[in-house]
């Protein structure tokens, strides 16, 4: 762990953050049988087509610790900004198809239904920014570097949608450093239990599921770490820029003071708005004129 531990953070804890009201989705729609399986759709009363966030939530990779709904208030914030949000709940590795590979194809699949029926449902499929906190910022970075996932894996598919960008929230993003660094958080063997062991077949569980092992992702990633979050420090993003950016990938760091891991997610703080304005940015909008 690189954090000061010595500084006592005033920061939101997860059960201050529970406390919070969240608004109910508008729609949502099915990509599989499961009743996880499912993407809330967002958007703007106004015509379309629209710019999408592809917002994808955290947990610990784990369905029992968190769901999509955590990310209403953040998905409305970004409504208000002229934008339509693709919220994805998927099955975390406690539950029943969750883990290697179920909870990356949930993922894919997801991302996938926005490729193909975006259109149709007034929304741009070209001009779509992955979101993701905590365990949802590795996920968010990994859809971005799906292209490089090799023809013989499980987990590689045809024509997988590109993003225009990635923002990661305190992202537990290089898998093969969280999963020692961030055990305390998220405990001892949750990240093999998400990628599975090493077999003849699959000898590396690297290869196509963590993002540094896809690098380089090709699109421009916005790490954003409040100062004070003990369960993503900003030396986790230290640590996975520095790799990506020895593989040709552009990669900007900003952490925020006084901040912790779930005023990431919570609009009206600092961190929050941070990480909306560089949404936003990335999509190529100015925020005034998706206000207007």
């Amino acid at each position: 762990m690189c954090f000061d531990s010595t500084v006592t953070p005033q920061v939101m804890s997860y059960a201050d953050f529970q406390q919070l009201s969240q608004p109910e989705p508008p729609a949502a729609f099915s990509y599989g049988s499961d009743p996880l399986q499912h993407v809330e759709l967002w958007k703007p009363e106004a015509a379309g087509p629209f710019p999408v966030i592809l917002l994808i939530h955290g947990g610990c990779w784990q369905t029992s610790v968190a769901k999509a709904g955590i990310m209403g208030r953040l998905a409305a914030a970004f409504v208000d900004k002229g934008v339509a949000v693709w919220n994805v709940e998927y099955r975390g590795i406690d539950v029943p198809g969750g883990g290697y590979p179920g909870t990356f194809q949930d993922v894919a699949a997801a991302a996938d239904l926005l490729r193909d029926c975006g259109f149709a449902m007034g929304l741009d499929p070209t001009r779509v920014v992955a979101v993701g906190h905590s365990a949802g910022g590795h996920l968010a970075a990994w859809l971005a570097g799906r292209h490089a996932i090799p023809a013989g894996s499980v987990l590689w598919m045809d024509r997988p949608l590109a993003l225009s960008g990635v923002v990661s929230l305190g992202g537990l993003l290089d898998l093969a450093e969280v999963r020692h660094a961030a055990a305390e958080a998220c405990g001892a063997d949750t990240v093999d239990r998400l990628v599975g062991p090493a077999t003849m077949a699959h000898p590396d569980p690297y290869n196509d599921t963590s993002p540094v092992s896809l690098a380089p992702l090709g699109v421009a990633q916005v790490l954003v770490s409040g100062d004070l979050d003990t369960i993503a420090p900003p030396c986790f993003a230290d640590h996975y820029a520095a790799k990506m950016q020895e593989q040709g990938d552009r990669v900007q760091k900003l952490t925020i003071a006084d901040q912790g891991h779930f005023e990431l997610i919570t609009p009206g703080r600092p961190a929050a708005d941070a990480a909306i304005a560089e949404a936003l940015r990335l999509l190529a909008i100015q925020e005034q004129d998706a206000q207007g």
